[in-house]
């Protein structure tokens, strides 16, 4: 299984939240999740501006298995997208937390960030899908 960074809090879904700390959070897709997919071939991303609902589904991953949408772990307004993923999709299976991130999200309710999994709960998931 691979490394579950410490700084981030995840969805049951598989979607990850890093705060940034200036009231952004950076939303991706587990490196758990994107193996699960395979090879991801298409990204449809929300625009910048848009408003996201914590729980909702505001984007889409498409691998060559299954589409598969991305829900937000926060409410607030999209502030930046990951532009390149739309000509190299595969950057989220070569670096999930990294340079696979998804959008940035300026959090409207920041305390939903208390009702995400930290990364040794996410842990736990995965091991219990695993079984």
């Amino acid at each position: 299984m691979s490394e579950i960074p410490g700084d981030l809090k995840f969805m049951k879904s598989h979607e990850w939240a890093r705060v940034e700390g200036d009231g952004k959070v950076t939303i991706g897709i587990s490196d758990h999740a994107q193996g699960l997919l395979g090879d991801l071939v298409y990204v449809e991303l929300p625009a910048v501006g848009d408003s996201v609902d914590a729980g909702n589904a505001c984007a889409v991953v498409e691998s060559v298995k299954a589409a598969s949408d991305v829900y937000a772990p926060v409410s607030g307004t999209v502030t930046a997208v990951n532009s390149a993923l739309a000509d190299k999709p595969e950057t989220i299976n070569e670096d999930a937390y990294g340079e696979g991130w998804l959008f940035v999200v300026e959090a409207s309710e920041p305390d939903q960030l208390n009702d995400l999994l930290g990364p040794d709960d996410y842990a736990e998931l995965l091991e219990e899908d695993d079984h």
